[in-house]
């Protein structure tokens, strides 16, 4: 909400399911106009096409499940979405320096949101490939969430590297939803790598930290489009809209003339005769007779 209001929304609407007393004060903390207690696709209806007090609203944004994902799917066009978001991923850039603990912490911190989500090693020390699985294990031995985020790790990978040029290609290629460096030299690391929807720099940027307050906005391009996108921003909400005046018709002739001459050669005269009619009247009857020559 605080995104959209800062881009300038004259109303912005909340949907949150079995809202909590801290949600409902951070929904009004953050400017919110209203908040609709409904989630999953029935609020992404409620919001598309408005349904009581909740007017239909022109872009709906915000993660959510398969089914969220799904209803924005049939109603974008109808208004704008942020993006088509899928499970959660975060990537981790690691060499022999890095503390193998904290780095199972924060796969663990990604594996707990789905079972689909996707926690990825990236690494040029085998050994410590060895260390993150033991300790893997050993905290999923105690993690409330464990049923949910054991699978999530079932389906996550660990990837060897000769070298950290080898992992940041691989991690470029992938392009994370977060991406972690957790390197020797973390800044240069962080500098070569261009596809990603948060960056998290060194092993005290924890991923999340970004989730609760700090560094990247939360909601984040997943499944490799972070290649041609970005995170939610003020650009979600802002226009571009372009106009044109002309209050010089003199000045303006070489422009008339262009877009005579550019319509005619692609076969379209009534553009070049709606052009011609900004023509001087001398202009004007030169291009007539021409036409009937």
């Amino acid at each position: 909400a605080v995104t959209a209001v800062t881009a300038g929304c004259k109303e912005v609407w909340v949907a949150s399911p079995r809202p909590t007393e801290v949600t409902m004060a951070a929904a009004y903390v953050a400017g919110a106009d209203g908040l609709l207690a409904v989630g999953g696709a029935q609020a992404i209806a409620a919001l598309a096409y408005g349904v009581g007090g909740v007017p239909p609203c022109d872009v709906i944004v915000g993660p959510g499940n398969m089914w969220v994902t799904a209803a924005k799917s049939l109603v974008a066009g109808l208004c704008a979405i942020d993006m088509l978001a899928g499970p959660s991923e975060v990537l981790v850039i690691a060499d022999g320096s890095a503390n193998a603990k904290i780095i199972a912490a924060d796969l663990l911190a990604q594996a707990e949101h789905d079972t689909e989500a996707r926690p990825i090693l990236v690494c040029t020390d085998e050994g410590l490939i060895d260390e993150v699985n033991k300790e893997l294990q050993e905290q999923l031995a105690v993690l409330p969430t464990a049923p949910v985020a054991r699978e999530a790790v079932k389906k996550g990978f660990a990837v060897l590297c000769s070298d950290i040029d080898e992992a940041i290609a691989i991690s470029n290629r992938v392009g994370p939803e977060h991406l972690e460096i957790q390197t020797e030299d973390a800044d240069g690391v962080g500098k070569r790598c261009s596809n990603y929807g948060g960056l998290f720099v060194g092993e005290l940027a924890a991923e999340v930290m970004g989730d609760y307050g700090a560094g990247p906005n939360h909601v984040l391009p997943t499944g490799g489009t972070s290649k041609y996108s970005g995170g939610l921003s003020v650009f979600n909400f802002i226009r571009i809209r372009t106009w044109m005046r002309i209050d010089d018709a003199t000045a303006s002739q070489t422009l008339v003339q262009d877009a005579v001459a550019l319509a005619r050669l692609e076969g379209l005269e009534g553009h070049a005769r709606a052009a011609e009619c900004r023509l001087p009247p001398d202009g004007e009857r030169d291009a007539k007779k021409a036409r009937k020559s």
